[in-house]
């Protein structure tokens, strides 16, 4: 890692945290407003769903589709859980949204120079599943939805003969993927305060019930504290070395996994924006570095 950094690829990493994502989106908008690109863009879970409209140029989208179906049953409820098997509707959050109601610009996408990565958890082996992204349309919107679906609220998605679920049980911020993968500079965005400990979920009960069928799943949720806190480590000695910047929110973002709240996606939303704008001439400075 001694490459001068005018050789370096500068890469963006966005881990997931449900509708805490809504911080990132902010962030994002702010980056797209400013003109400031990547070559590379990597996100989990809601960091994926959120993140791919920073490679198709559509600042205001997330925030604008999840407040205006933040009370369609279709969108995400108990009802569209207990009649599909999924707590965010498959076809109407990942087809009817995308493709009719707030569309989702595939040519810009697919026009775009910065590439597009995604995670998802291979549910029978429970390692993580790396995609790079270069269509747009029904099948890449599927690929989001596999990295996006929560364990236990949500159905496996079948891609390339696997079944997947959310990304962020394998790799939850995949810095030193992306860095093997050859981007050596990278922002990360975090949806978690500094100091941040994640701890063993409470849940495991019921994910070994709702999960039987998939043991290596189970493994994973199980471990998964410890996986993340080590992942925040590796990311802090980067952030030391110089070879990341990470923007995170000062605080905890009190919004949970789900929202039915307009007005407090808004706030979360808002929080990102006013984060992305105080570290915009860091985020510049950092990416536009010359040795």
């Amino acid at each position: 890692m001694n490459m001068d950094y005018k050789t370096k690829k500068t890469g963006l990493v966005l881990e997931g945290g449900a509708m805490r994502g809504l911080f990132t989106a902010g962030i994002l908008d702010v980056l797209m407003e400013n003109n400031i690109t990547f070559d590379g863009v990597i996100g989990v879970s809601a960091g994926a769903a959120f993140g791919v409209n920073f490679v198709s140029q559509q600042p205001g989208r997330p925030i604008r589709y999840n407040k205006r179906f933040a009370r369609d049953w279709r969108y995400c409820s108990l009802r569209s859980w207990l009649t599909t098997g999924d707590l965010f509707g498959a076809q109407f959050a990942y087809h009817e949204v995308p493709e009719r109601l707030d569309p989702f610009d595939d040519e810009a996408f697919e026009n775009n120079p910065t590439k597009f990565h995604l995670v998802c958890t291979d549910a029978e082996t429970g390692k993580a599943v790396y995609k790079h992204l270069t269509k747009g349309g029904s099948l890449a919107y599927d690929w989001v939805r596999a990295s996006a679906s929560m364990p236990m609220v949500s159905r496996p998605v079948a891609l390339e003969g696997k079944l997947l679920l959310d990304g962020g049980v394998a790799d939850s911020i995949p810095l030193e993927y992306f860095e093997r993968t050859g981007y050596l500079r990278n922002v990360v965005i975090l949806t978690q305060p500094q100091g941040y400990v994640k701890t063993h979920n409470k849940l495991m009960p019921l994910f070994r019930l709702f999960l039987r069928k998939y043991p290596q799943m189970i493994h994973g949720l199980d471990v998964r504290h410890e996986m993340y806190n080590q992942q925040l480590a590796y990311v802090a000695r980067r952030e030391q070395e110089g070879t990341a910047l990470v923007i995170r929110p000062k605080t905890a973002l009190h919004i949970g996994h789900i929202s039915h709240d307009p007005e407090e996606m808004q706030a979360i939303y808002d929080i990102g924006r006013s984060t992305g704008l105080e570290r915009l001439n860091d985020i510049k400075e950092f990416i536009s570095r010359t040795e």
